[in-house]
Parts: C-alpha cells; structure tokens; sequence
C-alpha cells in the first residue's frame, strides 16, 4: 500500500504521548502526578452544562451551518468588541471544532512549496507540522529567555523574506508563559506594517488568562493590519471546555471563503450542542471565569518561586497562560533526560521543551493546571533530582 509522501512530515504533540504513559503507569499502581496534559483541571461552570443540556432536549441535534450558528457568531462580535472596542462583522468569524483546524486551514492557504512561513520557537508543536505538511518551508522565530521569551523584533525583520506568506505569533506563549504587552505589540505592529504582503496569524487562545492586572493586546486593535490578520480564539482554555472541541476565529475579507470551503470539506460544522453552550460561556455569567484565573495566578507564584528555590532550576517568571518553563542545564540533562526520570523514578509527568522547538533543549515545560496539593508534592519530587 502505498500513502501520500507528505503524511511523513506530520509531526505530533508530545503532551498527548506523555498523557498516554502516565496513565499507563497509574494503571500499574504507580502514584502519577500529571503536569504534563494543557488543560484546565476545573469544570465546565455549571450554567454551561446547563445550556449544553437545554440544547439536547430542545432538540438541536442537526447539522448548522459551516461557519456557525448565527446567535453564536454574533456573541462572538459582540465580545470583541465589548473587549478589544473593534467591530468585526460575524460574517468574518468562523466557528470550529477547536482552535487546530484554523492553523491547519491557514497553512493550507497559504503554504506551499517555495514559500516561507515563520512560527514561534518554543511553540505549540502544530504550527510546524502544518507547515511541514503544506510543503512550505517553516523557519523558526527563536524566543530566548534573555528576551523574557518575548518577540526579538529585529530578529524578526531578519527573518521575512519576499518569500515569507504567513507569520504565525502566540500571545500568551505556549509553552513558556510569556506574555507581550500592549507596548511591545505596538512594536510589534509598526514592523508587521512594512510587509504588507505577508499575512499573520495570531493565536490569543490564552487571552483571557493574564495575570498581574495586564489585559490582553489583540491584534484586533491594530486597523492597520486587519486586511491580513486571523486571529485564533476559543472556548477551551478560558472556560475549561477542551473536550467540547469549540474555537472561534476572525478571518479577512479576502480570504474567509477559502477557509469556509475547508469547513465544509473537512468537518462539515462544529457540533450544534457545544455551540449553545459556548453561546452561553459568551453571554452568561463571568465569576467563575474571574475564579479560576485568580487560582491560576496564585498557582503561578508558588510555582515559580517553588521551582527557583531548588538546586540547580531556573525559572522565568510567566505572564500568563497556566504554564512555567524552567531552565534544567545544571543539572546537565537534557529536557527529555529529566522529563523521563521525573515521569519513571519520581512520579511526575513534565513535557521536554524538545517537544516545542529545537532551541529548547534544556527547558521543561510545566503545567500548573493541578491541584495545589499536587503541584506541592511534584515540587517536592523534583527537588529529589
């Protein structure tokens, strides 16, 4: 049997194959205290399962329409502009199930071979594996600790090319937690203005978990780049509905046909129950949301001041998201070396930065999206190493 040639330059994400081990281990009888899986360890808020109920006896069992139920679309709208003051028609918002398939859409726009696409290093792993796939070339936009994980702006601008069509940028970061404020991402803007020609894509699931009273700086805000923008959001992360599989995202005029047509090739729409209870996520109460990021940003501090009091770890102070990437080069491990110990002989499940990015091999990433009672106990486990 033969397949097609470029299945092989799919990648994967390591966190799912670490979930996989450590549940293997539990089942052994091994006590496994998972930092390793991206996922808020909180419920659905209960007036979203409610609606999600609602929806089923209502009798929303049906197909939707490709881009989205119509209210949804326009709570959507309606959000951005309570949060960012930017209108967006809801004719430019596409509905999913989960963020991927926008960069999956995105890189097949516009990837192909000969054409140059930057991403983030560290980063989500499917940003280069689309690209891969696309047969377009990725070329990595190293973040380094120096630069608090940051955009190197100058980099950057070394980096485009007339054969850059995609910039892809993640604010809040995974895997590191940095978080870029608005002055930095006005910087940011007044370079992205000299290539009009390159189109970006901006990953902000994280937006709403920010932490020391920062508000997130959409790229939504910048008119002068929303003729070329995509902007990534979603449900998952800010209202713990991973497993609902629900995103939303802004698409330009001149494109948003093309990715609606991969909608309906590809998964036809997103479920019709998850959508109503994202339309009530969206329009119903907020406190619980407001809980959780106070949890993670109290979680966040221990961590970080947890990780840098043991021998021989460093580690950055995080913006937001729920993750901390610790530096491990004096232990002289690589990532995946110390990931394997702390996983096999002390219990804890970490992801080596190697699974984000070839310049981050001395860095594991942490994911504080536990119960403080665990993360206390992982601390202590890792000191052992």
């Amino acid at each position: 049997m033969q397949v097609s040639k470029r299945l092989f330059s799919l990648e994967t994400e390591s966190a799912f194959a670490i979930l996989a081990k450590a549940k293997k281990l539990e089942l052994e009888g091994k006590d496994i205290i998972n930092l390793g899986i991206g996922q808020p360890d909180f419920p659905t808020p209960q007036n979203i399962l409610e609606a999600a109920k609602k929806a089923i006896t209502d009798g929303h069992h049906g197909y939707t329409p490709s881009n989205g139920i119509l209210p949804l679309r326009e709570a959507v709208s309606k959000k951005i502009y309570e949060d960012y003051n930017t209108s967006v028609s809801p004719d430019n918002i596409l509905i999913t199930p989960g963020g991927k398939p926008v960069i999956f859409f995105a890189a097949l726009i516009f990837g192909e071979p000969g054409v140059e696409i930057i991403y983030p290093d560290p980063g989500f792993p499917i940003y280069r594996s689309m690209i891969k796939y696309t047969g377009a070339t990725p070329v990595p936009l190293e973040l380094k600790e120096k630069d608090n994980f940051e955009v190197n702006i100058e980099l950057l601008e070394k980096l485009i090319t007339n054969k850059t069509r995609l910039i892809i940028l993640n604010n809040p970061n995974n895997p590191t937690g940095s978080f870029m404020n608005e002055t930095k991402i006005s910087q940011l803007v007044n370079i992205l203005e000299k290539y009009p020609e390159t189109v970006i894509l901006s990953d902000e699931i994280y937006s709403k978990i920010i932490f020391d009273n920062f508000s997130m700086p959409s790229l939504l805000k910048f008119e002068s780049i929303r003729d070329r923008l995509i902007v990534l959001e979603g449900w998952s992360k800010t209202f713990c509905m991973t497993g609902w599989r629900l995103g939303w995202s802004v698409w330009p005029n001149k494109i948003i046909d093309f990715a609606n047509k991969l909608c309906v090739n590809d998964h036809s729409c997103p479920s019709s129950i998850s959508q109503y209870a994202g339309l009530e996520a969206l329009i119903g109460p907020q406190d619980e949301v407001v809980k959780i990021v106070k949890e993670f940003e109290r979680r966040k501090s221990f961590v970080h001041n947890g990780l840098n009091r043991l021998k021989k770890i460093k580690c950055f102070k995080p913006g937001g998201a729920f993750y901390a990437f610790p530096n491990i080069i004096e232990t002289n491990m690589s990532g995946n070396q110390f990931a394997d110990i702390a996983l096999n002989e002390l219990g804890v499940a970490l992801v080596p930065g190697s699974s984000f990015g070839d310049s981050v091999d001395e860095y594991v990433r942490l994911s504080y999206a536990n119960s403080m009672e665990n993360i206390e106990k992982a601390i202590y486990r890792l000191s052992k190493i």
